[in-house]
């Protein structure tokens, strides 16, 4: 205890420095926490080490980080941009799984390691880019809208891949009750989201208003926030998608700035550069040429088979070029999700010692590099469009009908529907 709590002192102060060094120097925040990591974690100086504790404060930071973007959602800019998402979404997986797949392939892997090292490539974090939006003041725009939506839905598709390849992986065949059991799972989460989101939320919001309690108000957005976190992880969705609904339920209530207002300084002062830190700890020096190679050709891919392929995505779904290269570099960031795959990877035997640090290298490398991208990407945009005014408003105004809140939830349902088909499909192709 004594030596965690030292570290996280350290880290404290640390982070405080390099967030003026990275505010005076025009970088994103989210840089200089991760490079806090790398430089006095393992790969550096080796004075701090990852551990069972800090791992626990990062994923509530994640939990945090993406309750609170759903608060602060344009709930109609998503609704009006879940269609696009989708499309952002499926592109964003596409490529990586053929490209990076490929490409591993050339280096020495066989056909399932390399689509496993696809797979966990087209996983996407955008818990980064919410925090490099919210400081750009673009979160509640219709680039950050679709960001967010299409993020939820890679969540969906990864889910699905990965239970595929881990069937195939240790059966050879892909069992098609157990992709029937997980798209029930995702169906039943969702439908559960309509009800918090419409009735549970707002009353619970309210409920806690007429206790009076200090911080009632505070703590009642908490729970709601970790029960769906809790949720999402049940049926094999990232807490972090639990966590983004959950904000948005909040948001619908009359606290919504409350809310913000309130649990904001406790992520951002604690919970978030922990997070953020823990990425650079978590990665390991590499030292054989040949896998730093792989390691170089890697991150270059990992970087543009997003930006291309989402944002070929977000062209298809009719945005401009400024606003897809946004989008595309909004989807770069790896983070819990290929973490989490790489280390199925592992368990199974599929990635080596050797190969499994440097896939989490990889990873790490790319989750540093895809902040300063999309700042780029950002330099010069306006903080809010026409699209995003109108958004607004229509969110500034209470929501008269309940059909506006069912249509988003719906359409990321339908959405978990039709990428669970569309794998199904391929799989049934597959085994023919």
């Amino acid at each position: 205890m004594a030596v965690f709590v030292a570290t996280l002192c350290a880290i404290l102060v640390l982070t405080m420095l390099s967030g003026a060094i990275c505010r005076k120097t025009g970088l994103p925040e989210v840089v200089g926490q991760i490079v806090v990591g790398i430089v006095f974690g393992p790969t550096v100086l080796g004075l701090m080490q990852p551990s069972s504790s800090t791992e626990l404060f990062s994923n509530i930071g994640i939990i945090v980080l993406m309750f609170l973007g759903g608060v602060g959602c344009d709930l109609g800019l998503l609704k009006r941009y879940s269609k696009a998402a989708l499309i952002v979404a499926c592109m964003g997986v596409v490529a990586p799984v053929l490209i990076m797949g490929g490409v591993s392939m050339a280096f020495g892997f066989d056909l399932m390691s390399s689509l496993f090292i696809g797979v966990v490539f087209s996983a996407t974090s955008v818990s980064i880019s919410v925090a490099v939006l919210k400081e750009a003041g673009r979160l509640d725009t219709k680039e950050g809208a679709s960001i967010l939506g299409a993020a939820v839905a890679d969540d969906v598709i990864g889910v699905i891949l990965l239970s595929i390849m881990s069937t195939l992986i240790s059966t050879g065949s892909v069992s098609f009750q157990q992709l029937g059991l997980i798209a029930l799972k995702q169906v039943a989460f969702f439908a559960l989201t309509v009800v918090v989101v419409l009735w549970v939320a707002p009353w619970l919001m309210t409920f806690a208003a007429l206790l009076k309690a200090p911080s009632g108000i505070a703590i009642m957005a908490t729970i709601i926030c970790l029960a769906m976190a809790w949720c999402s992880e049940l049926v094999g969705l990232s807490y972090a998608v639990g966590a983004f609904f959950a904000g948005i339920a909040v948001s619908r209530s009359d606290y919504r700035e409350q809310v913000d207002r309130d649990i904001e300084p406790i992520g951002d002062c604690f919970f978030v550069p922990l997070f953020f830190v823990s990425i650079g700890l978590n990665t390991e020096a590499v030292h054989d040429m040949h896998l730093v190679w792989f390691i170089v050709v890697m991150t270059v891919l990992g970087v543009i088979t997003k930006i291309v392929g989402c944002g070929l995505g977000a062209r298809m779904a009719g945005f401009n070029g400024r606003s897809s290269i946004i989008i595309g570099t909004g989807m770069i960031p790896r983070g819990e999700m290929a973490l989490i795959t790489a280390q199925i990877g592992f368990s199974q035997h599929i990635l080596s010692d050797d190969y499994y640090s440097t896939i989490i290298f990889t990873i790490s490398l790319v989750t540093l590099i895809a902040p300063l991208f999309l700042k780029a990407a950002l330099h010069g945009a306006p903080a809010r469009d026409d699209a995003a005014e109108a958004g607004s408003a229509k969110a500034e105004a209470p929501v008269e009908t309940e059909s506006e809140a069912t249509d988003i939830i719906d359409a990321q349902a339908a959405n978990a529907g039709a990428v669970g088909a569309t794998a199904v499909a391929g799989a049934t192709a597959t085994v023919a």
